[in-house]
Formats: C-alpha cells, sequence, structure tokens
C-alpha cells in the first residue's frame, strides 16, 4: 500500500446504514482498495459533511449533484491513491456505469446523476420478483438499509410503494 492514502475499511455495525457485502470488493482484489466509485459516490452522500461537495436532489428519488466536481474528483483520487484523478477521469468512469444501468446522467442538469438502484440490488438479491407486487415490500427494506432516510423525505414513501 502507497503511503498517505486514505482507506476506509468496511463498517462493522457502527453509525448510519451499511452496505450489503456484495458492494465490498474482496481484499485480495488487486488494486480495487476495496471500494467501486458508485459505493464511494453513495459515501459522500451519507455524510452530513459533504453536503456543500455532493448532495441528494430534492424531490427526485436517487437523484445527486455533484455541486463540487473538483473536490470529489480529489476525494476519490485519494481513496484510491490516485493523486492525478481530477473530474475528466472520475466521469469517465461514471460513464462507464451507463451501460451497465447502475447510474445515469440527468438531461439537462449539470453534473447530475441518478442512480437506479433496481440495478444495483435486484441482480444480488435474485430471490426477489422484482415484478411481483407482492415483493415491493422486500425491496424497500433492502433499499432502506443501503440509503439513507432524508432520500425520501420525512416520512414520504417511494412512488407506487405502499
Amino acid at each position: 500500500m502507497k503511503a498517505g492514502c486514505s482507506i476506509v475499511e468496511k463498517p462493522e455495525g457502527g453509525g448510519g446504514y451499511q452496505f450489503p457485502d456484495w458492494a465490498y470488493k474482496t481484499e485480495s482484489s488487486p488494486g480495487s482498495r476495496q471500494i467501486q466509485l458508485w459505493h464511494f459516490i453513495l459515501e459522500l452522500l451519507q455524510k452530513e459533511e459533504f453536503r456543500h461537495v455532493i448532495a441528494w436532489q430534492q424531490g427526485e428519488y436517487g437523484e445527486f449533484v455533484i455541486k463540487d466536481p473538483d473536490e470529489v474528483a480529489r476525494l476519490w483520487g485519494r481513496r484510491k491513491c490516485k493523486p492525478q484523478m481530477n473530474y475528466d477521469k472520475l466521469s469517465r468512469a461514471l460513464r462507464y456505469y451507463y451501460n451497465k444501468r447502475i447510474l445515469h446522467k440527468t438531461k439537462g442538469k449539470r453534473f447530475t446523476y441518478k442512480f437506479n438502484f433496481n440495478k444495483l440490488v435486484m441482480p444480488n438479491y435474485p430471490f426477489i420478483n422484482i415484478r411481483s407486487s407482492g415483493n415491493l415490500g422486500k425491496i424497500q427494506k433492502i433499499l432502506v438499509k443501503m440509503l439513507p432516510v432524508r432520500v425520501w423525505g420525512e416520512s414520504r414513501p417511494v412512488q407506487g410503494w405502499t
């Protein structure tokens, strides 16, 4: 490991919310530094101290805006021990997620993206049939574990979920 790198380990039952085990790469994965970009973005979004850098978009489920692209790139570079990281490189990595349908760019809004949480949750929970309305509660419980409550607002459920 390179000196001066800031690596955050998988949380062990502590505050905030945790991600399922599949969100973390195995320790033996060379160069992975334990985290994927989409997961790192979710981490930043949950932490109050980064509200000036990146934040959930009000009124839109799963949509977020990068308020300070250079700072987000710097933080990502620090986490991955890549001091030459910049927003051009980070945005290229984000575009990689478009084809995987993990997230997409919000048209007409600069530095604004939206997660496709079905794509993040469903391949990793194949026992849940997303087309069955009876399983919507299970899906919501999984997402609640992954996301801060403020994504939905005070107590407003996601549209279509009861």
